[in-house]
């Protein structure tokens, strides 16, 4: 077995085929030379200096799991069942495609001193001196990472301008009602944010946006979005979607015999919300190596095919928020708040045919732990219960129907 990628989906699938009784070969390949590592600390403990790395607490050779590291996957010949690398070819009997999503560039911007992309341990350690001298700090992109970056970067003392084409923050995740108290949260913190504002070039030292305002900038963070690592599968045979994703089954099959594809690099279709979804969150990396490590395992039909189908989950911190995200919101149709999105703490939740499909929480753990159980239920709900955050989730159930749910842990 051959999983690319030594990132979450790749490691965990490793580990979650030696769980699941695989006996055979497994062999983990990854492009950077460090040991495995954790991305979600990158943006905060390491950035900050309070960690020096986030390491998989794996035991790699104790579980029989061989790493190639630093080794760059050049292509794929499925015929033949060899990956090729730089150092040469590695031959397979089942390969895992797990290679992640890079950032976006901002173009026009390669090469130019103290431009910095956020994904990796090499990038962050870049950033790490750059915190400490309290620079002038440009962010390119109000998103998660942006947002992520501008927290840390104010918590080291930096003066921060985060730059947004959009009109909000978050404008191509959430609804604009939504992501309205949360442009607050950027002052609150002392960052500016400039909505509609597109970057015309970067300078050393400067930030010039479309109208010509030019903003001061030690550094520049762009965090403009991720794409499917995937450039590399080019002429392979693997089918791949509008976004580059490997388009993969229910069982986190691709369109090529012995080959499967996990975590950020593919999308999968969910009878659960009637559409296939492409999720770029850690919580995907973790969840997805369980089927696919079943499906291998069990391909000598011993067992029935495990169908991937997850509640999509993923969560943030920022501007001393802890911001949770669960669900799929884009066929809802009735949005109801709980809570005051003025006060520190408040939930979305997003409803269809009367049933909870996705929910927002903010600084609301308990909503999140329970309304992510209604969810994976289908438990239809009492909307008028939902708008009061002093009702617990796991109570706002349709009374008319018997309250089924009620019991909910």
């Amino acid at each position: 077995m051959v999983m690319v990628g030594a990132g979450m989906a790749g490691v965990q699938t490793a580990v979650a085929l030696r769980e699941q009784g695989f006996t055979g070969t497994v062999t983990v390949i990854g492009a950077e030379p460090h040991q495995p590592y954790d991305r979600p600390p990158l943006s905060k403990a390491v950035l900050l200096g309070t960690a020096e790395g986030s390491a998989f607490d794996v035991d790699f050779d104790g579980l029989g799991i061989d790493l190639l590291l630093g080794r760059e996957v050049t292509g794929l010949r499925p015929a033949d069942h060899e990956v090729d690398t730089e150092a040469g070819p590695v031959p397979y009997d089942v390969l895992v495609l797990a290679t992640g999503a890079e950032p976006a560039r901002l173009p026009g911007a390669d090469g130019i001193p103290g431009v910095h992309l956020l994904r990796t341990l090499d990038d962050a350690e870049r950033l790490r001196p750059v915190l400490a001298r309290q620079h002038d700090v440009v962010v390119v992109g109000a998103g998660w990472i942006g947002a992520e970056f501008a927290t840390a970067a104010r918590e080291a003392g930096c003066a921060v301008t985060v730059v947004e084409a959009a009109g909000r923050p978050l404008a191509e995740a959430l609804p604009a009602e939504v992501t309205a108290p949360m442009t607050a949260w950027y002052a609150d913190s002392g960052a500016v944010l400039r909505t509609h504002a597109r970057v015309e070039r970067v300078e050393p030292g400067a930030v010039v946006l479309d109208d010509g305002t030019r903003v001061p900038a030690g550094a520049v963070v762009v965090g403009i979005g991720a794409r499917p690592a995937t450039g590399w599968l080019t002429g392979a045979g693997v089918a791949l979607g509008a976004q580059g994703e490997v388009l993969a089954d229910d069982m986190l099959r691709t369109s090529v015999p012995d080959v499967y594809a996990v975590g950020d690099c593919a999308s999968f279709p969910s009878a659960r919300y009637g559409e296939r979804l492409l999720v770029h969150h850690w919580d995907n990396a973790l969840q997805g190596p369980r089927t696919v490590a079943a499906n291998i395992v069990g391909a000598d039909g011993a067992a029935p095919p495990a169908v991937y189908d997850p509640v999509p989950y993923f969560w943030s911190e920022q501007f001393g928020r802890f911001v949770q995200y669960a669900g799929h919101h884009a066929a809802a149709d009735r949005l109801v708040w709980r809570g005051d999105p003025g006060e520190p703490a408040w939930t979305v939740c997003w409803l269809r045919d009367a049933r909870l499909v996705a929910l927002l929480a903010v600084g609301r753990p308990r909503d999140m732990a329970q309304g992510r159980r209604l969810i994976e239920a289908g438990t239809p709900v009492d909307a008028d219960l939902l708008t009061d955050p002093a009702v617990p989730l796991k109570k706002a159930v349709a009374r008319h129907r018997g309250g089924p749910g009620a019991d909910l842990p």
